[in-house]
């Protein structure tokens, strides 16, 4: 497998905030890679030092076999940058958009026109595009958004956040474009807080939290570190002490007054232990069940949920 993207101890702080801790990972050649996190994880700082935008503290970034502290200007000339706010001038249609980027990347003449097309159809806009940008909709704006990043035919795409705040049916027609661009042997690095969206495209995903790669890996191999189980939460009037002899040999992940949450093998497990709190005579006033996923994974490595 070729690795197309090796990063090495990549750091970089803003004043006393590190937003991000000595990092380390790979792409492989046509692959989607998921950096999945929080509001303030790192994403967008990782996507800027990947593009040049921002000079690392320290670490390395190779890219196509190009260290991009020495080579940054080959290394962007194959890169297609999404970012996460909108890079559009409200006022020009979205084919004039298109035009301006493409030209950027010196494109000319009848490549450049045949390139606006094809980006175009490729995002369904073609019978908008000579409509301003400040007629279209949310999604639409995504889209051509999408386009300016791809107009030049990058063999390396960084995606920032690509739906943040869009309709599902904008969302849909996205990740349908990331997962063609996949196919087409694109190699990519796609950032996201939603958890559908690494799960439903990403080949390999880094669970990203403070500026710490907590875990990476396939979904399957994500969802092994919580060992196959399910996690339970019981919440309602009763003491830490109360409930810990009632959990027997169940791994504890979390325990105080009033909360107990638990790891459990099946939901029939889950039945025996709600049966010990009733018989004990301690009150129950909710129970969460959540089945190995993502989810699940996030919550073990980073010792808290996404959407917090």
């Amino acid at each position: 497998m070729t690795e197309t993207i090796v990063v090495k101890e990549l750091s970089k702080s803003f004043g006393e905030v590190r937003a991000v801790r000595g990092i380390d990972f790979a792409v492989a050649s046509g692959e989607i890679f998921g950096f999945l996190g929080p509001n303030g994880a790192g994403k967008t700082t990782t996507i800027s030092m990947l593009s040049g935008l921002l000079r690392p503290d320290s670490g390395s970034i190779t890219i196509d076999g190009m260290d991009i502290a020495s080579h940054g200007r080959d290394v962007r000339r194959i890169l297609g940058i999404i970012p996460q706010e909108i890079a559009l001038y409200e006022e020009l249609s979205g084919r004039d958009n298109l035009l301006f980027w493409g030209g950027l990347y010196g494109l000319a003449g009848g490549e450049l026109k045949d390139s606006v097309d094809r980006a175009l159809e490729l995002v369904e806009l073609t019978d908008r595009s000579k409509d301003p940008v400040r007629t279209y909709s949310g999604g639409m704006k995504r889209r051509i958004n999408l386009c300016a990043g791809l107009v030049h035919d990058p063999k390396i795409i960084l995606l920032d956040e690509p739906t943040l705040g869009i309709d599902p049916q904008a969302r849909i027609r996205i990740l349908d474009v990331v997962k063609g661009l996949a196919g087409r042997g694109k190699t990519i690095i796609y950032t996201t807080h939603y958890l559908e969206e690494a799960e439903q495209i990403c080949d390999r995903i880094a669970i990203i939290d403070e500026g710490t790669i907590h875990a990476s890996g396939t979904l399957a191999e994500l969802v092994e570190l919580v060992g196959g189980k399910i996690m339970v939460t019981v919440s309602g009037g009763f003491g830490a002490e109360d409930v810990r002899e009632l959990v027997g040999d169940a791994e504890i992940d979390h325990i105080e007054d009033g909360e107990l949450r638990v790891k459990l093998l099946d939901r029939d497990s889950t039945g025996m232990l709600l049966g010990g709190f009733f018989s004990a005579g301690l009150q129950v006033d909710g129970v969460a069940i959540k089945e190995p996923s993502l989810e699940s994974v996030f919550l073990q490595v980073t010792g808290r949920e996404l959407r917090d």
